[in-house]
Formats: C-alpha cells, sequence, structure tokens
C-alpha cells in the first residue's frame, strides 16, 4: 500500500512591499493591481528600504498606507517637485511618484513638464483612467471626446472644452525623458507587459538615466457608472483608440539596459 504525498505549490503572495492591510479602493478598481505592480518589482529589484514614494491628492492619496516603503504626501499636482528635492538631497535612494490624471496632466502640468525637461532621474507612474475618480466623477484633462462625467453629461464638448492631452506624446518630446511608455491593466496579458515596463523605469532610474514615465490605463467603475467587466471593454474598446500603447520614448541607454536582463 502506498501513501500519496501531497505538495503545495506556492501560486502567489503577498509582496514585502506591500503592507498587510485593506486599502479605500472602489470594487473593480485597478489602482489594487498598479499597487501590486510596483510592490513585486521593488521586491525583485532589492530596492525596498531605499525606495521613497511620493503621492498627492488623488484615489492614491492614502498610497503611504499601503507602501511598505518610506512614502510622502504632496499637494495637489506637486508629487514632481517633492520628488526633484528629496532625490537631490538623497541622490543614493530610488524615488518615484504615484500620480492620476486629474493630478498629473491638470493641477500638475507645469511640474511634470518640467521635472521631464530637466532630466530628473526619478520615476513616474501615471494613472490615467480619464476620470477626476476621488471628488465625484467630473471631467479631466484625459477625458474623451463625448464620454459622459458628472460635468459634462451630454458628452465631453471638444468645441467647448478642446481635446484631451496625451501626456505620453507630450513627454516623449522632452530632451530630459530617458523613458516614456504607455501601457494598460485591463486584461493578464497588459497587466504582464506593464509589470515589464514598470520594471525598466526602475532599473533606468538606479543607472542614473534620467527620468522615466510609465502611463497605465485604468477603469473606474465607479466614475464611469459601469460594473468591473463593463468598464474593462470599454477602456479596450474607447480609451485605446484614443491612447495608443507602446512606447513614446526609450533612450538609447534604456534600449541597452532593457538587453541586459
Amino acid at each position: 500500500m502506498t501513501t500519496a504525498v501531497m505538495t503545495e505549490k506556492l501560486v502567489y503572495k503577498r509582496p514585502q512591499a506591500l503592507l498587510d492591510v485593506e486599502t479605500h479602493y472602489c470594487p473593480g478598481c485597478t489602482h489594487g493591481i498598479a499597487h501590486r505592480l510596483i510592490a513585486e518589482v521593488l521586491d525583485e529589484l532589492g530596492i525596498r528600504e531605499r525606495t521613497i514614494g511620493v503621492a498627492p491628492v488623488g484615489c492614491a492619496v492614502f498610497a503611504y498606507e499601503y507602501f511598505n516603503v518610506d512614502g510622502t504626501e504632496a499637494a495637489h499636482g506637486r508629487a514632481p517637485a517633492m520628488a526633484t528635492g528629496i532625490k537631490r538631497v538623497l541622490p543614493d535612494r530610488i524615488v518615484f511618484t504615484y500620480q492620476g490624471d486629474g493630478d498629473l496632466a491638470a493641477i500638475g502640468t507645469a511640474e511634470i513638464v518640467h521635472v521631464a525637461v530637466r532630466g530628473e532621474n526619478i520615476t513616474t507612474i501615471f494613472i490615467n483612467n480619464a476620470i477626476y475618480g476621488m471628488t465625484g466623477g467630473q471631467m479631466a484633462p484625459t477625458t474623451l471626446p463625448g464620454q459622459v462625467t458628472t460635468s459634462s453629461p451630454g458628452g465631453r464638448s471638444v468645441s467647448l472644452a478642446g481635446y484631451p492631452v496625451r501626456m505620453s506624446e507630450l513627454l516623449a518630446n522632452t530632451p530630459g525623458a530617458a523613458y516614456i511608455v504607455r501601457r494598460s491593466l485591463h486584461n493578464v496579458k497588459e497587466i504582464n507587459r506593464a509589470k515589464k515596463a514598470i520594471k525598466l523605469a526602475f532599473r533606468a532610474q538606479m543607472e542614473g538615466l534620467g527620468f522615466s514615465m510609465v502611463e497605465l490605463l485604468s477603469v473606474c467603475p465607479t466614475g464611469w457608472k459601469m460594473t468591473p467587466p463593463e468598464a474593462m471593454q470599454w477602456l479596450e474598446e474607447h480609451m485605446i483608440p484614443h491612447y495608443p500603447l507602446g512606447d513614446y520614448k526609450v533612450s538609447d541607454e534604456v534600449r541597452a539596459l532593457a538587453k541586459r536582463r
């Protein structure tokens, strides 16, 4: 008589860089996925204990309570400016900002543009869900033409509100930017691609190559008034055509770094 030996295979564990706490995000929100990817990258690169995160006002206002790294909160839109100061005073630290579109692409536009122009050696994770999520679902600079929000109930009018801002395309034209890409969090394939981009962005900072930003297309089921599956489908059908995924600037140095696994 033989006895079967049962072995357990570990499929997933919480990254060390994420605290074991509940978050305040709405059901179906992809902020949680972005947090997990960043945390996994920090662990894998072995930089958790020397990383400092900067979060401004927005849905991620409490991000410092979720990451197991040193963190601070900046005034609305001012995370890049604060991150600049931290990095210049503590150049051996890994500094990243975690910003939404209502923050980075609106009140913080000047800060992010000049950080990129100066080539500050920091990393920005930019969450683009095309809406002001925290304050009630108003139209954001990234809201699509015709998209219904609480402040554009008839849909965004281009003649009235202008066109959406494409931040990756804009920042890719700055001389100090080393790595500017857009990814998405709406399916497993794109989530895996997003993690690789986040990892390369942090590696670029570790090598002192200049400013990097990973834009992540994300869903806001509550603000969009959709179920999570509907929101994922809406992102794929509407956001990606307007915000094409891809690499918008990859310097020769970052390209060479990517080849070194």
